[in-house]
């Protein structure tokens, strides 16, 4: 539709009252309509410099998750850096490995603990602190990480927190968290993996509790042939 020139509103009987009442108004409120405006372009531009002052902390953030990854998975022990890829990263122990990777994600937790690196790192210092032996840290750790708001972290670190609470003789507390995780499965701790670590719990006390466990996995996973195999081997050295 082609716009109206200001003579033709003005000439025009219907729209020279409104252009005279916005004309009066304009002269009359200008200073606030300029600095409403203001305050828009002001909010706009905060927002942008918001955003990009967040994507930047997220890419520092995952370059150091990265790093601290890469130490996490790092290999132990003495190989040429011909076997190994040129730039490997090594380590002589794995008590050397994860002493190093548990610094770095530790950074990365306390740099970034609303980013999503940050909750990723804050359940590897979990894992971290369990592998060198400090049961009673990392269950405190990842209790905590089991509060992230991504199911998929929360979930990892639940499991590996109902592992630590099993190795400090807390089989109650642990089989609770496990029947949980298997009532509400995600892709990280599926089922049949919590079911498997609850069963493994039952073993020494509860046998009987254990086989039927393994006998509902056997029926209900027969066609995962690595389950099949592990359910196997579970019932076979199960004790009567």
């Amino acid at each position: 539709m082609a716009r109206l020139t200001r003579k033709e509103l003005k000439e025009d009987p219907f729209l020279s009252v409104y252009y005279d009442d916005f004309i009066e108004f304009a002269e009359n409120n200008y200073r606030t309509i300029i600095a409403a405006v203001v305050v828009v372009i002001l909010a706009i531009a905060a927002i942008y410099s918001w955003r990009s002052y967040e994507q930047r902390r997220e890419l520092a953030a995952n370059a150091l998750l990265g790093a601290a990854l890469d130490a996490f998975h790092a290999y132990v022990g003495t190989a040429s850096q011909d076997a190994l890829g040129p730039g490997t990263q090594t380590f002589n122990t794995a008590q050397e490995k994860y002493q190093a990777a548990l610094k770095q994600f530790s950074e990365v937790a306390e740099k970034y603990p609303r980013q999503k690196a940050g909750e990723i790192a804050l359940y590897h210092v979990g894992i971290c602190q369990a592998q060198l032996g400090k049961t009673d840290i990392a269950i405190k750790t990842l209790e905590q990480a089991a509060q992230s708001p991504d199911p998929e972290t929360a979930s990892l670190a639940r499991l590996a927190l109902a592992d630590e609470l099993v190795r400090a003789g807390r089989l109650p507390e642990a089989q609770k968290i496990y029947t949980q995780l298997a009532a509400h499965p995600t892709e990280s701790v599926p089922a049949a993996t919590a079911w498997l670590a609850l069963a493994n719990t039952d073993r020494a006390t509860n046998p009987s509790a254990a086989r039927q466990i393994y006998n509902r996995l056997a029926q209900d996973y027969s066609s995962d042939a690595d389950l099949a195999d592990t359910v196997k081997e579970q019932l076979a050295t199960l004790p009567k």
